[in-house]
């Protein structure tokens, strides 16, 4: 490629640096940071979001940007000179409407909130961060108006997350299936006594949960060599590079799933990181191209593999060898505990027939606090109240509702509704793997995970963020996101354990 397009990747790979070097400081205050570095760290996050700020936003990228694009101009959509260029003028263009000023006391706000909500969710009172969020979200609400939207403000949040799509979209895919969630989720608990799932409630040693845990997504494809695993308030997954690829569970004692699921989940997106081309590595198109298609791939793992009967099959005899209380608990018998379907408190514990619902709740109340129409003191009220509707049952506290999830401490709104996104296109993506390899299940009940990794490193992973969602999915699909196969999936499967 000429000299100025490796001028502008130069510049870029910088640039890259400086937000990894970011990162890494915000992996240690979430696993290993004492409590009082918090204000420290706040400072010094503010710092580098600044530098990095600046350096991307300045006429000297501008100019690199323009001098690059005429030498790609004939470069094939698909090439990397190509979507380095048009994928970094986007970012380019919506950065440089942010004041630098703002990006700087929004990330210190954000670091040292980060540390109150988890003090305010242990000791399970939301009064504690109500300032930091009402900050949080009037700065938000500025932010919004700096990028400018079309159809709702909270478009321009989404498309952080999710480019291309809008508020209207989400709406009207979250509604084509809700009803369907519904009217399941009735039939379920019509039958619920055919499932018990008292076996999962039992003391489970946590080296051990971490032992198995460890084993499994080893077995998945999750390379070690390139990759670390820890413990964390909230579970999450980053990466500093292709190479360098960090993940993160909670345990409970006395309920296995929270930490061998939570595990499964947080490696499919740590292998989609291991699987982005290392043609792309340094670079801005080295990460995933959406939360929603990253979460297909946290979800597919966790769940259309790890949730499947034909996995167990193989790894419930391992499971036994660590945990032999469970030695006479046949596979059928374990299948439907790990399967079974009721209304729950916390989103990342919630079953594949509830969890969108979580997301709707969330989607829901974000728009009225980014709009205004509600208010964040009262935000654990509103909570309750649709908690209630969707699900019947109301938290006890806020720890189990409102405070629950770490995402509004960092400012991310728009972030949510790329979980429910990710559930319908995991669906779509494996029958695709399917079709083009009808030994997957079988490959899955026999240990052998490659057939289905390689799949997904050559259709999805490889690509980085060379494609919107959009793009990438109608490559691989040959359609939009859409809800019908995510339906048909739950109702065959949940039909067979309820026996519907």
């Amino acid at each position: 490629m000429g000299k100025q397009y490796e001028a502008l990747v130069a510049r870029l790979r910088e640039i890259h640096n400086v937000g990894m070097a970011a990162s890494i400081l915000s992996w240690d205050q979430q696993t290993q940071m004492p409590r009082g570095g918090a204000e420290a760290r706040a400072s010094q996050l503010a710092t580098l979001s600044k530098i990095e700020h600046e350096m991307f936003t300045s006429e000297i990228t501008g100019q690199l940007l323009a001098d690059a694009a005429t030498e790609v101009a004939d470069a094939d959509y698909d090439s990397d000179a190509a979507s380095m260029v048009r994928v970094v003028q986007e970012d380019y263009d919506n950065s440089t409407k942010i004041p630098t000023k703002w990006v700087t006391e929004f990330t210190q706000l954000t670091s040292m909130a980060d540390g109150i909500w988890a003090k305010a969710r242990q000791d399970k009172d939301f009064s504690q961060f109500q300032p930091s969020l009402e900050r949080i979200v009037e700065m938000v609400r500025e932010k919004t108006e700096f990028l400018g939207y079309e159809d709702h403000p909270y478009s321009a949040l989404l498309n952080q997350y999710e480019r291309g799509i809008t508020t209207t979209q989400v709406k009207k895919i979250f509604d084509d299936h809700k009803a369907g969630l519904i009217e399941l989720i009735a039939a379920i608990n019509a039958n619920a006594d055919k499932v018990d799932d008292s076996i999962m409630h039992r003391p489970y040693d946590v080296d051990k949960q971490r032992q198995f845990g460890l084993k499994m997504i080893e077995a998945y494809g999750f390379d070690f060599s390139r990759g670390y695993q820890a413990v964390s308030v909230h579970p999450f997954c980053t990466h500093f590079s292709s190479n360098d690829v960090r993940l993160t569970t909670r345990f409970d004692p006395d309920f296995m799933n929270t930490s061998v699921f939570g595990m499964m989940h947080e490696a499919g997106h740590g292998m989609y990181e291991q699987g982005i081309g290392q043609n792309l590595e340094g670079t801005p198109l080295a990460s995933g191209t959406s939360l929603g298609i990253h979460e297909s791939q946290s979800r597919m793992w966790e769940n259309l593999v790890g949730r499947s009967k034909g996995f167990w099959s193989w790894a419930l005899p391992q499971l036994k060898e660590i945990f032999p209380h469970l030695e006479s608990v046949d596979l059928n018998t374990f299948y439907k505990a790990i399967n079974k379907s009721e209304a729950s408190f916390i989103r990342v514990e919630a079953d594949e027939v509830n969890y969108n619902l979580h997301i709707i709740l969330r989607f829901e109340i974000e728009m009225d606090l980014i709009t205004g129409k509600l208010d964040v003191k009262d935000a654990p009220e509103a909570w309750n109240t649709k908690f209630n509707e969707f699900f019947g049952i109301t938290p006890a506290d806020d720890a189990q509702g409102v405070l629950q999830d770490v995402h509004w401490s960092y400012g991310i709104h728009g972030y949510f509704p790329t979980y429910a996104l990710g559930n319908l296109l995991s669906v779509q993506f494996y029958n695709e793997a399917v079709k083009a390899h009808p030994s997957i299940p079988s490959d899955i009940a026999n240990g052998k995970f490659n057939t289905l990794l390689t799949w997904l490193n050559e259709n999805i992973h490889q690509h980085g963020r060379k494609f919107t969602s959009d793009e990438l999915t109608n490559k691989v699909t040959g359609e939009s996101i859409q809800s019908r196969d995510y339906l048909a999936y739950l109702t065959t499967k949940y039909s067979d354990i309820y026996e519907l």
